[in-house]
């Protein structure tokens, strides 16, 4: 009973002390409803600062894309291991095929043997081929699709809808883009704290921080850096749910034994 008497004690204590900092860090919103029957009644929202995201309407991304970014054009993406390309010559089957990129790099291509892909573009590879199977047929027509895009990663990691690896389909992405693939930030999430990791060979991987909150629903696109092949980007937590995500696991069983108890003290006679 005294340690349960102590639980209490230290939550109520560190409650004291976080309200203050949770007013701070709230904004209160306030609605009018009219109801069928000609009633007004207003209701409050408290929303995180650094989480407004469930208040703010979608962006339309696709207006606000540069008209020469290179992250959408498909003709400048280099080729490297693991993707795969489809190989069609115009009226020779024979010589057509789909064909994986292993990890050196190269293709298993019919009648030439391996061929050197790495950091090549759709349409070097175009010319590539045609100069190989001119060997073997007089003006041949090429045409190169690229089927799946896996050489190239980049990571989103913390408080995002879906956390994890995220394949490139472009030579470089913007942070904007990249978050909006990983489900946007959760209420959680200290977006004006980002961070935009780059690993290096020596080890020691550079950070830059990221206001993310700016970038999502301020509208300042210069802050919208591009993520390259490797980097990851990290959104943190707010203090108040990392505080809260330890004050749970110690609360919830005190709140067990005190349930047990009330339940015993009504089974008795």
């Amino acid at each position: 009973m005294n340690k349960i008497i102590k639980i209490f004690t230290i939550v109520l204590v560190i409650g004291l002390f976080l309200v203050p900092a949770f007013a701070q860090d709230k904004t209160i919103r306030a609605t009018e409803i009219i109801s069928k029957d000609g009633r007004t009644m207003r209701a409050v929202e408290v929303i995180p600062k650094d989480s407004q995201a469930a208040s703010v309407p979608a962006l339309d991304f696709a207006s606000s894309i540069p008209a020469n970014a290179n992250y959408f054009d498909p003709l400048k993406y280099t080729l490297g291991p693991e993707d795969v390309v489809e190989i069609t010559v115009m009226r020779h089957p024979e010589f057509s095929g789909v064909y994986p990129i292993n990890l050196e790099g190269k293709i298993q291509y019919k009648f030439v043997g391996d061929i050197e892909v790495t950091g090549l573009t759709k349409k070097e590879l175009e010319e590539k081929i045609k100069e190989l199977v001119a060997n073997f047929i007089i003006s041949p027509e090429i045409n190169i699709t690229i089927l799946d895009y896996k050489s190239k990663v980049i990571y989103v990691l913390g408080e995002v809808a879906r956390p994890g690896k995220y394949y490139m389909r472009s030579e470089n992405i913007p942070v904007r883009e990249a978050v909006v693939q990983a489900g946007l930030p959760t209420l959680a999430a200290a977006m004006r704290k980002c961070e935009l990791i780059t690993p290096s060979e020596n080890g020691k991987g550079k950070k830059k921080k990221v206001d993310l909150y700016s970038i999502l629903y301020g509208g300042e696109l210069k802050k919208n850096i591009e993520m390259k092949p490797g980097d990851v980007f990290y959104v943190p937590a707010t203090v108040m749910a990392k505080i809260m995500r330890v004050i749970n696991p110690v609360v919830a069983p005190v709140g067990t034994a005190a349930s047990g108890v009330r339940s015993a003290t009504t089974m008795t006679p």
